[in-house]
């Protein structure tokens, strides 16, 4: 252990007693850790003992993980995996499986921030950037979670179109799912865990969906253990690639992971009680996002047993997908329409109340809003709702220009990834915000490389879009300008992150010699 733990055993940061403002949860609401297995404990005074393992207590801080991996589920994901499958076969479940891997180490990141601060992401933006640079990253964040709200609201209400067999209109399904998220919030006057619950009879839903869908089509296990283990990419298959790695980290998961972790009340003034709650955070983590890959590898492999290399492959999206299935499989006892409509309904159901959750988190972190929580969720639907209406009411007539928006949506979100990760990677480097539990040079450089990584592949799938959709002069001038703001921007963020941390550690060791 380090010598100043042993020395210091309160963090390092002064954010946890201050003035908080905003706060994602109040003591009230907050489920307790403190005093849990921990009766035959004598009180020794060494603040960095880990607490022994307890199940029990893994089992209270089980929860927030898995309302994170919702993202990773969405109908957006449903959408890549299909094509994925579809076009590539079984050649991209390698990728599936190690963009899953950075994601976790992006989100196991925001969980430390969270824990080791007692604020989340868009609390600590706030006050770590100037008021220009602070707004501009909350219209980032808002505009990424209304282009992934509106893929998530689309998916439930083309979910409850094939169920009511095309009664419901998609602009009725848009309203009745926007209708059903406050509905579902009202849970959490009754507990966190109730809410959390809700999250995990969901999931359950989509794996017993999407379960049943991989045993009527009955996939190959050999090709399929091949497409994990070998990797193979060609240029017929990069954009699928892309489009995997891509919708993996969502920009506003990142900040919702922060303040999820904040909903378990433990001690921040004993570093071996916040690195008990890392640890079990961890471990929650990576079983919830291990779920969510065998669900992704479901519906990957549905889908590359029966359209790789036919001639509809290049045709299908959420909306036909159903109909595909059920021409190959016909009724059966419970026909595999249905099975898809409802694994997508949850899909939706359930990414729609964590957008929510996440716009009420950014919108109150960012502001420092102190507004009750029905009326911040108010808001933040409202910005949301109000352009997938219109997107409902525009493009209900066509799949093909469904298809069209949502490769428009997964532009507009991965436009915004840089401005969730920049910050969090500079945030959890510095020692003035994380206090011991800082990242050390290994894992910074990892989480750097992962970062760079995502961000020029998307960056290749920006050049790739725009490169295709048009050439004249006014739209390459608007493009232009665009990128050379974004590329600034960007350049702005790290450059800040490392001359602040580099001026610290100056002031500091002049402090030392003086």
């Amino acid at each position: 252990m380090l010598p100043q733990e042993q020395e210091q055993p309160l963090l390092l940061n002064p954010t946890i007693d201050s003035d908080k403002g905003e706060t994602a949860y109040e003591s009230t609401e907050k489920v307790q850790i403190i005093g849990v297995d921990e009766a035959e404990e004598h009180d020794s005074g060494d603040y960095t003992k880990i607490p022994p393992f307890s199940w029990k207590k893994l089992w209270l801080f089980t929860g927030p993980g898995f309302l994170m991996s919702i993202a990773f589920l969405d109908p957006g994901n449903l959408e890549g995996d299909l094509q994925a499958g579809a076009i590539a076969g079984y050649s991209l479940l390698w990728l599936l499986f190690w963009a899953t891997v950075m994601g976790l180490l992006v989100q196991l990141l925001s969980a430390r921030l969270g824990v080791a601060t007692g604020r989340h992401l868009a609390e600590l933006c706030r006050d770590e950037y100037p008021r220009w640079a602070m707004l501009l990253l909350w219209v980032m964040a808002e505009l990424a979670l209304i282009g992934a709200d509106i893929q998530e609201v689309i998916g439930s209400a083309i979910a409850l179109k094939i169920l009511s067999n095309g009664v419901l209109p998609l602009w009725s399904g848009v309203v009745i799912t926007a209708l059903d998220c406050f509905v579902f919030l009202f849970l959490e006057n009754y507990g966190v865990r109730k809410l959390e619950a809700l999250f995990a009879i969901l999931i359950a839903t989509m794996a017993l969906s999407f379960a049943w869908m991989f045993g009527e089509t009955k996939p190959s296990g050999v090709e399929l253990l091949l497409g994990i283990l070998i990797p193979k990419l060609n240029s017929k298959t990069i954009q699928q690639a892309v489009g995997v790695v891509g919708c993996i980290i969502m920009p506003h998961n990142v900040f919702l992971h922060s303040a999820l972790v904040q909903s378990r009340e433990i001690d921040h003034h004993k570093v071996g009680r916040v690195r008990e709650a890392l640890n079990y955070y961890s471990i929650e983590s990576g079983v919830a996002l291990a779920v969510s890959f065998i669900i992704n590898l479901f519906v990957t492999t549905v889908f590359a047993k029966e359209f790789y290399g036919t001639e509809q492959a290049n045709n299908i999206g959420l909306a036909n997908a159903g109909q595909y299935l059920q021409e190959k499989y016909g009724g059966g006892l419970f026909p595999i329409l249905y099975i898809w409509a409802i694994g997508l309904l949850a899909a939706g159901q359930s990414s729609t109340i964590t957008g929510t959750y996440a716009g009420q988190f950014i919108m109150g972190g960012f502001l420092n809003l102190r507004l009750k929580k029905w009326m911040r969720a108010l808001i933040t639907r409202s910005c949301a709702i109000i352009p997938t209406l219109i997107v409902a009411l525009v493009f209900d007539s066509s799949d093909d220009t469904l298809d069209v928006l949502n490769e428009w949506l997964n532009i507009l979100q991965s436009v915004q990834i840089p401005f969730a990760l920049i910050p969090l990677l500079c945030l959890v480097s510095k020692e003035e915000v994380m206090g011991v539990f800082k990242i050390g040079p290994v894992l910074k450089v990892v989480s750097w490389l992962v970062a760079a990584l995502v961000i020029v592949i998307n960056g290749y799938l920006l050049l790739e879009f725009f490169s295709s959709e048009g050439s004249g002069l006014l739209f390459t001038c608007v493009v232009s300008a665009f990128t050379a703001a974004y590329i600034v921007f960007i350049g702005y963020l790290i450059f800040r992150g490392i001359t602040f941390s580099h001026w610290v550690v100056q002031a500091k060791r002049f402090a030392q010699r003086n």
